[in-house]
């Protein structure tokens, strides 16, 4: 059996490799007009919010791959008569050559575009599907031929230069309607696994809440009257006797994310511990995140180390009231309504405190109960586990997929 020919099918020579039979080298500009664009005067508000859509590189990664039918940022005829930019028709293929390098669109409307496009008009032996998936197949290829030590970009003698492997118009659109209907396919598969990983990630929450609710016979203490409890502070970054010798890990709210914490980012000197207030915590200290970027707030940890934190961590040490897992978990049952406990404070910064943490009634039932719901918790996480690593692996696969696609498209 004869091999199949994989090519890149947009290349510039001397890189034109041999063809599949019926597929032949076209310079681009003989089968299509390269148009460039332009930005209307931003001074002028006059000129923008009317109806004429204006592809940027605002929006070009949304549009990737598709038919585009508006903008979210649109000009107007007397933005068009005031500027070079340029009105083009439908089925004008738009390429990024500026900064976001590589990406595709097609115009499913006429419309005008910023200058950081190349814009390719096809004339009728070129189908425009053909032309933007060629593109895409094409993208890693064509970003090595930009330029520009900031923003990298591929000049206009460059993509003048573009050669385009073309079989006939018919198996043009063949081909493009195939890879379209692929494509469609794969990413209704991506969505549902999508959704598949987001479900395991509710039941979790929902697997915790229901072991948790399951103790509501259980007596409810006062978090700060049942656990020592303490916090950490930072020392000054301009002491350096204080960070060397790095000798005691030290936590910092980032390095808390629902998982065991055996080693950090950063040690502070034994100085430091002894001058700065900070506490040297036992190994089984149950973490919170006071606060922190994003998702960080209202996530907890437990230490599998002795150290010491910042000021954003609210520790409790180990203690006769509760487990440390126990306590761990339970605070993973209650992220969102810690978090939610935060956003009601209001302010410029919702933050949880020690205030309110101390003030948390916990369920405190004896410690063979703590350790049997351990138990069962640790068992449904595994089996939670496996399932959110299959769909991690089945999402890995199918984000891969694409691109194997239009690798097979293009050959025999």
């Amino acid at each position: 059996m004869r091999a199949r020919k994989r090519i890149v099918p947009i290349a510039v020579a001397p890189n034109l490799n041999d063809t599949p039979s019926g597929w032949r080298w076209r310079k681009l500009t003989d089968v299509a007009q390269l148009e460039s664009g332009h930005t209307p005067s931003r001074a002028r508000g006059d000129w923008w919010n009317g109806d004429v859509s204006w592809v940027s590189l605002t929006e070009i990664r949304a549009l990737d791959g598709k038919w585009v039918e508006s903008t979210k940022i649109r000009t107007n005829s007397a933005g068009i008569a005031n500027s070079a930019a340029r009105i083009l028709p439908r089925g004008t293929v738009c390429f990024s050559r500026t900064a976001s390098v590589g990406f595709v669109t097609i115009m499913a409307e006429p419309m005008a575009t910023s200058q950081d496009f190349a814009n390719w008009v096809c004339g009728d032996d070129l189908d425009p599907e053909f032309l933007m998936y060629a593109l895409i197949r094409a993208r890693a290829e064509l970003k090595d031929l930009a330029f520009g030590a900031t923003h990298k970009t591929i000049y206009m003698p460059t993509l003048e230069a573009f050669h385009i492997c073309l079989p006939l118009r018919p198996d043009q659109c063949r081909i493009a309607a195939r890879l379209k209907a692929q494509l469609a396919q794969v990413e209704a598969a991506r969505q549902a696994a999508e959704s598949q990983a987001r479900d395991s990630m509710l039941l979790r929450q929902r697997m915790l809440r229901d072991v948790f609710a399951a103790l509501e016979d259980a007596p409810l203490k006062e978090l700060g009257g049942h656990a020592p409890t303490t916090s950490g502070t930072t020392p000054s970054r301009g002491s350096r006797r204080y960070w060397e010798p790095g000798e005691i890990p030290w936590v910092k709210t980032g390095e808390i994310a629902f998982a065991p914490i055996h080693r950090t980012e950063e040690s502070i000197s034994r100085v430091a511990l002894a001058e700065c207030s900070l506490t040297l915590l036992p190994r089984r200290t149950v973490l919170m995140a006071m606060y922190g970027q994003g998702k960080t707030r209202g996530q907890s940890a437990v230490l599998e180390i002795p150290a010491a934190t910042n000021q954003a961590c609210f520790a409790i040490l180990p203690n006769e009231t509760w487990d440390s897992d126990f306590l761990f978990y339970w605070f993973m049952a209650k992220y969102q309504e810690l978090r939610n406990l935060s956003d009601d404070r209001g302010g410029n910064q919702a933050n949880l405190n020690g205030a309110l943490l101390k003030a948390l009634e916990v369920p405190a039932p004896d410690r063979q109960e703590q350790l049997k719901v351990v138990r069962r918790i640790k068992a449904a996480l595994v089996e939670l586990e496996l399932l959110e690593t299959a769909s991690k692996a089945v999402l890995s696969d199918l984000r891969r997929l694409p691109q194997t696609l239009f690798v097979q498209a293009f050959g025999n």
